[in-house]
């Protein structure tokens, strides 16, 4: 009698955010994967070198284009993400600037949601155009105007999801299959979701960027970037933006601390989705609030969205107030415990003003046509407890008007 066969199952996301991709085993037994602090490396013969660059065999040659510490994230992200592969940068718009300059050519076009980070904004709207890309703008919530948008034949779609500061989502399997109809590729960037919330390569997306300096690292203690996809949009990235176009390697020792962040991803995404859930209720309950964007709340514009495309609704919260930008700016400054900065993902709370801070290379007339209010504030809630973070809150709104949990009040 044949022994019963049990397939092992696919591990679990912590686990293959611990383990993924390393064998202690191969490297002397360390439990803690060595970093490779190396610029360059050697090879046994003038011959062996020539087969290398010429890629006909596999081997690290200089730490601008390949090292054993970055491959090891690499391949661990991508595993996370549900890609063949990854590919790692100095910094999240490293990856960005490196992944669109290896996909575009001068008449090329690129067709990007309204909403994007201010950054991001800018090397569209004043760097590529200044090399013959033309870059077209429209709110991808709108079926109607995206599917006109397609009719020009972009070359690449991209955006985020959610979108930075207002949250908007985008429905990632609609867009794709639209996308890829016009012969698109589309690029993601996944940097406020994580793949613990949202994982737009297993959605049709092509490849996904990050800025690993927020969630992925955690700590706010490194600046890094990512980008996976398929094997051979990575090697492409690889050969032509990252090696010839940016430069913008990622050292070793960043490398090590995402990998590092990453073995306690899932427990943070997992924490700051609790206390952001808590504090978007409260905050919706006080007189000088007059939005809040969320995807964890009932009254999110997207909330059947949020609960198909989402695992849990995240940590970050736009909130809008009544009043104008000084009031805003007082808020800000009034908080003690939250500290305002830019960023996001870290363990402490942050607040920022985009229209002063991340969004200020929009003009006003760019912020009002992209939902930016000038009350506007983002916050990035940390791994604090939340009773404190409610009290900083209450105390910078308003002295006299007690913001508690919604629990407590009965505010629904």
């Amino acid at each position: 009698m044949k022994d019963f066969q049990v397939k092992a199952p696919r591990k679990g996301f912590s686990t293959r955010a611990i383990h993924s991709g390393y064998v202690p085993e191969q490297a002397g037994g360390a439990l803690t994967p060595p970093v490779h602090l190396t610029s360059t490396f050697a090879f046994d013969t003038v011959e062996d070198a020539a087969a290398a660059f010429a890629g006909e065999r596999e081997a690290h040659v200089y730490s601008r284009i390949s090292n054993p510490t970055l491959d090891l994230l690499e391949r661990r992200v991508a595993d996370l993400e549900g890609a063949e592969a990854g590919i790692a940068f100095a910094s999240g718009m490293g990856a960005i600037t490196s992944v669109l300059w290896s996909l575009l050519r001068p008449g090329d076009e690129i067709l990007a949601d309204r909403t994007l980070y201010g950054c991001t904004y800018a090397f569209l709207t004043e760097g590529l155009r200044r090399f013959g890309v033309t870059v077209r703008m429209v709110d991808f919530c709108d079926r109607k105007a995206f599917i006109d948008a397609l009719s020009h034949r972009p070359r690449v779609v991209y955006f985020e999801t959610p979108a930075n500061p207002t949250m908007k989502l985008i429905d990632i399997e609609a867009i794709s299959k639209a996308a890829h109809r016009s012969g698109a590729t589309v690029v993601v960037d996944n940097t406020f979701a994580t793949p613990v919330l949202t994982r737009p390569i297993e959605l049709g997306a092509d490849l996904v960027v990050h800025s690993a300096t927020k969630y992925l690292g955690g700590h706010g203690d490194l600046v890094a970037g990512l980008a996976v996809g398929s094997a051979d949009l990575i090697a492409t990235i690889r050969l032509y933006g990252l090696k010839d176009m940016t430069g913008a390697a990622l050292a070793p020792f960043n490398a090590m601390l995402v990998l590092r962040g990453l073995k306690t991803l899932c427990l943070r995404m997992e924490r700051h989705s609790a206390s952001a859930s808590v504090i978007a209720e409260a905050l919706t309950c006080h007189h000088r609030v007059k939005q809040v964007l969320y995807p964890g709340l009932k009254s999110f514009p997207q909330i059947d969205l949020a609960k198909r495309q989402m695992a849990l609704p995240g940590g970050m919260i736009g909130l809008e107030l009544a009043g104008d930008f000084g009031s805003a700016k007082r808020f800000a400054n009034a908080l003690r415990l939250i500290r305002r900065a830019v960023s996001l993902g870290d363990a402490e709370t942050l607040i920022q003003h985009p229209a002063s801070m991340t969004h200020s290379t929009y003009t006003p007339e760019a912020l009002a046509a992209h939902e930016l209010s000038p009350t506007m504030l983002r916050l990035s809630i940390g791994l604090e407890d939340p009773e404190d973070l409610l009290y900083d809150l209450q105390t910078a709104l308003s002295l006299d008007h007690a913001l508690s949990a919604p629990s407590a009040r009965g505010c629904t």
